[in-house]
């Protein structure tokens, strides 16, 4: 069975990472996701366990003093961070993990964890991106010219990714990802003995 890995998903808000998630799980049974932990208010319709697990500052606090955290970043007002015992988990299993989170995220997984997947989400264009925040009315207009402003620093680091896929279309964007995961499954470091796993033995034909 070949190993497992993470494969983390950014991009700045208005990207459309969330949504690209969601239709990328549905389609593809094989994939978990992982639940992050963060102190923001819930959005509605948001469940607690299945979008975030959402937590006190306190609680949040005790987790980074706990290491139990995979990466942690304050984002915007709130703080966001990956559960380190599920994802490591998972990857044992052979599980592919996908870790939608922001480019400080992904960075700091980046410096402990290299054998991650690194995919960054881009709009098609910057008025869009503000098009998008404008029409999910999730923000007031501080926070959106907030992320407006944030988002092109964010892109800054777009170099720093294994990947980028443009979202113009949510189904194109999904398969672009399907790709990536395809070639990455066979990497040949993601097999301990490839030989054993095809069944070549010598003197077969």
């Amino acid at each position: 069975m070949a190993a497992g890995f993470l494969l983390v998903l950014s991009g700045p808000s208005g990207s459309g990472k969330g949504t690209v998630s969601q239709q990328l799980m549905k389609e593809n049974k094989e994939i978990v996701f992982s639940t992050s932990v963060t102190t923001r208010t819930p959005r509605p319709n948001e469940v607690d366990g299945d979008n975030y697990f959402f937590a006190s500052i306190e609680e949040f606090e005790d987790m980074v003093e706990n290491d139990d955290l995979l990466e942690y970043a304050f984002v915007h007002t709130n703080y966001y961070g990956t559960p380190k015992k599920f994802v490591f988990d998972e990857i044992e299993k052979g599980e592919i993990v996908l870790l939608e989170i922001d480019v400080q995220g992904a960075l700091q997984i980046k410096e402990k964890y290299k054998e991650a997947v690194f995919i960054f989400l881009l709009p098609p264009t910057m008025s869009e991106l503000k098009n998008r925040l404008i029409k999910r009315d999730t923000e007031n207009e501080e926070e959106i010219n907030t992320r407006y402003k944030n988002a092109f620093k964010e892109i800054d680091f777009v170099g720093e990714y294994d990947y980028f896929v443009v979202n113009k279309e949510v189904s194109q964007a999904v398969k672009d990802i399907e790709n990536i995961i395809a070639a990455e499954r066979l990497r040949v470091k993601r097999y301990k003995n490839i030989k054993e796993e095809l069944k070549l033995e010598e003197g077969e034909d």
